[in-house]
């Protein structure tokens, strides 16, 4: 999602991301990146120049290793975690480098807040953040690392897209890595990673499955404009077109109430060879074409011939950060 000028604190880790100009646009470019999800770990390495896709490993993750969540422990079996992040390191024969981390959506929460006015200096914005939100999240200021950048408004004022997580669960995901001798130096929720898949011309809605989280977006024109991330009470082989509507509707609604205009196409994610059960269903209700987040991207020549082999297994995540670098 280009085009997004602010400064961001915290999460992206490293001096260079603290002071970027534009959100995803001008953070680190490492040439290695790590998915860590419940279901596997995947990792990712970039030739240095042309920016191909070198190689990549995924190795699966026993059911119940991670548990996301933003306040309590998420690595459950974290030798279990520890040993699949080493594997696929080590098919990539990746040590002692910058690796973009990529992590589950439950552990970073985010928000699209309105200001009349908002400070230019991260040393006034960071404490109106935290005022701003301090009954928004489930942990005390102190614990709490905020990213935040500036985008375009629906009125008057400055729209801010902020990001928070709490510092503890962070460093679990990165402790990880520094164990397997990696130097993380941007840490991304995987949905806001696989962004950049979707055609943003036009408002467009992403539903992403990830194990029992949905993760849901909208984006018009280098501008998000909504953001959920939720439980579902089943995962994507059990779930119902008409539940996974259920969820989707009231940000697709909130949408065409706050901008006069409704959803023109839908990219839904994570659903694999069950995507054509739900296409009808939703199509017909929210009244707008619903597609493969991934085939929509790649018919609409957005995906490079090489990565194809990361869009062939599902990796939404890593294709959405490869665009971005």
């Amino acid at each position: 999602m280009a085009g997004i000028s602010g400064v961001g604190h915290g999460i992206y880790r490293s001096g260079i991301a603290r002071r970027m100009a534009q959100w995803l646009d001008a953070l680190p470019r490492p040439l290695l990146a790590c998915e860590i999800t419940p279901q596997y770990v995947a990792a990712a390495r970039w030739t240095r120049r042309g920016n191909s896709l070198e190689g990549f490993a995924v190795e699966p993750l026993p059911e119940g290793a991670i548990v996301p969540s933003a306040i309590e422990t998420n690595l459950v079996a974290a030798a279990s975690v520890s040993a699949a992040v080493s594997y696929v390191l080590k098919r990539l024969e990746a040590r002692g480098q910058e690796i973009a981390l990529l992590i589950p959506d439950p552990v970073i929460r985010v928000f699209v807040l309105h200001f009349d006015s908002f400070p230019r200096s991260p040393d006034e914005a960071i404490p109106m953040l935290r005022w701003k939100l301090k009954k928004s999240v489930p942990f005390e200021p102190e614990e709490t690392l905020i990213s935040y950048m500036r985008q375009a408004p629906r009125d008057d004022g400055v729209d801010i897209v902020t990001a928070l997580a709490r510092l503890r669960i962070i460093k679990e995901y990165e402790q990880i890595l520094t164990a397997a001798g990696m130097v993380p130096v941007v840490v991304m929720s995987s949905s806001l990673a696989a962004l950049p898949l979707l055609e943003d011309h036009r408002p467009t809605l992403m539903a992403r499955i990830s194990g029992t989280t949905l993760s849901t977006a909208i984006v018009r024109e280098s501008i998000l404009c909504g953001y959920r991330c939720t439980d579902l009470p089943v995962a994507a082989a059990q779930l119902s077109p008409q539940a996974l509507l259920d969820e989707i509707y009231p940000i697709a609604a909130y949408y065409q109430d706050s901008w006069s205009e409704g959803i023109q196409s839908v990219r839904l994610a994570g659903l694999y060879e069950r995507m054509e059960e739900f296409r009808p269903v939703l199509e017909t209700e929210l009244r707008c074409p619903v597609g493969s987040l991934l085939h929509a991207a790649e018919a609409e020549g957005r995906i490079p011939g090489d990565a194809r082999p990361l869009a062939e297994r599902q990796l939404d995540a890593l294709v959405g950060w490869m665009l971005n670098r």
